[in-house]
């Protein structure tokens, strides 16, 4: 009885509408009938969050015992769009502090159920289960790497890490727009620098290793299982210069030097538009100054069988095409193992500019930014040849989204702003579309899809 009781409650809870949406919410609850609710007091919030969370411990701990572990899975998963729009009562930093703090400390769900098969690839002899990341930005100090990776993510980028640690710009920072699924963020390299993240990263890389010796179950096939240095899923680190320092190569090489060996691949962030002159790195000569010194502190460290890790470039959405071609010359010259396309851009596209948020600085992410990024990722590849991976994130909400990225020419794609906004519940909505996506055009893997649209 008390169990279906229980499942009688977990049925009506997920057909409750939300009237706002996600960790990225309007800081005002959206008007419903022609009425505008204030919102709640702190206490209120308080109340709301507790009573949530223990109504769904309840109903969860009665249907646990009769439900099989995926579907139990899926049951979490989807629960989570109940509690995740209490965030959008919060300050943006506030809900973002949150959101990782709780996959820190596992209070998310864990994807148990295996990705499908179509999705799975290999980049730089990596093996991804599925081609979805989490970009750069949202785990800035590797705090949450394993909740992350543990939602179903096939890779999670962490940073940006700068040697020392800074607070970055003065707050507010960050501002909303749920209007359009966009946020402007103005953060400046906030990070707690590369000596914390190399403990938190040295430690998870540890408890891996300690596993796999640990571990009593043997695989019965030779067939190389996805995963990387921090899990169950491939692990990035991105790197960033402090603002105050006059040698942007030294900083990206102590980066590399106290971090590689946690990574399985490596980001050198020359395009985030919050760190004066950063963008200034993307130029023909000082990119390859650049990336010669970082390639040559890489190569000269001591690796095993596996070799470094990839090295990639992200940049900017806001380029010519002069800046394009030079960048893509540099990229083939230096062998470069990948770019990133792209982060955020300083323009205001339509309809964004038409409201008051555009007044502030920083940049923009989320849905408005996705024809702007889709087409630099465009140019790219043709200008590559398709010869260099390339990683394609900016306004990716939907498997659609991922779909035309990777048609573009995009092997594995990232995404921010929309699960900020949607939570956990759009990893695996993404990943299902994706995959009817390609079956939908008789692809038998991504990798058959990649730059289709040049074909």
């Amino acid at each position: 009885m008390a169990a279906r009781a229980s499942r009688k409650i977990f049925r009506e809870a997920l057909y409750r509408k939300a009237n706002f949406k996600a960790f990225g919410g309007s800081r005002h609850l959206s008007s419903v009938a022609g009425n505008s609710p204030k919102i709640p007091q702190s206490s209120k919030k308080g109340r709301l969050l507790t009573g949530a969370t223990i109504g769904l411990l309840i109903a969860g701990g009665a249907y646990v015992s009769t439900a099989d572990e995926a579907t139990f899975c899926g049951w979490l998963f989807s629960a989570t769009k109940l509690v995740n729009p209490l965030f959008a009562f919060l300050d943006p930093e506030v809900a973002h502090r949150l959101a990782v703090s709780a996959a820190a400390r596992g209070l998310v769900p864990k994807e148990k159920r295996p990705d499908p098969s179509i999705l799975g690839l290999e980049v730089w002899g990596r093996k991804f289960s599925n081609p979805i990341g989490l970009a750069a930005g949202f785990d800035k100090n590797a705090e949450a790497v394993e909740g992350l990776l543990g939602l179903g993510f096939g890779f999670v980028e962490v940073g940006s890490v700068t040697p020392v640690p800074q607070e970055g710009n003065p707050k507010p920072c960050i501002f909303r727009y749920p209007q359009e699924g966009a946020i402007i963020n103005r953060c400046g390299f906030n990070s707690e620098g590369i000596v914390a993240v190399a403990k938190r990263l040295g430690a998870q890389h540890g408890k891996r290793k300690l596993a796999e010796i640990t571990s009593t179950s043997i695989s019965s096939s030779d067939e190389v299982q996805p995963g990387g240095k921090a899990g169950p899923g491939i692990l990035g680190v991105n790197l960033g210069k402090n603002k105050t320092s006059e040698d942007a190569a030294a900083d990206y090489v102590q980066g590399v030097h106290t971090l590689s060996q946690y990574a399985d691949y490596l980001v050198i962030n020359v395009s985030s538009p919050n760190t004066p002159g950063l963008r200034k790195l993307q130029g023909r000569k000082q990119l390859k100054d650049l990336i010669k010194k970082v390639q040559a502190a890489r190569d000269e460290m001591q690796w095993g069988e596996e070799g470094p890790p990839p090295l990639l470039v992200k940049i900017a959405p806001d380029l010519s095409k002069e800046d394009l071609e030079d960048i893509a010359a540099v990229a083939l010259t230096l062998r470069l193992d990948g770019l990133i396309i792209s982060n955020t851009t300083i323009s205001r596209p339509d309809p964004v500019r038409k409201n008051q948020v555009a007044e502030e600085s920083g940049g923009l992410s989320g849905k408005p930014l996705f024809s702007l990024s889709t087409n630099i990722l465009k140019e790219m590849y043709l200008l590559t040849r398709g010869k260099i991976p390339l990683i394609g994130c900016g306004g990716i909400s939907s498997g659609e989204d991922a779909y035309k990225k990777i048609r573009a020419g995009a092997v594995l794609v990232q995404l921010y702003t929309a699960f900020a906004y949607e939570g956990p519940i759009l990893i695996p909505q993404i990943k299902a579309e994706l995959a009817q996506c390609l079956e939908r055009d008789g692809f038998k893997s991504v990798r058959e899809a990649v730059g289709a649209d040049y074909r």
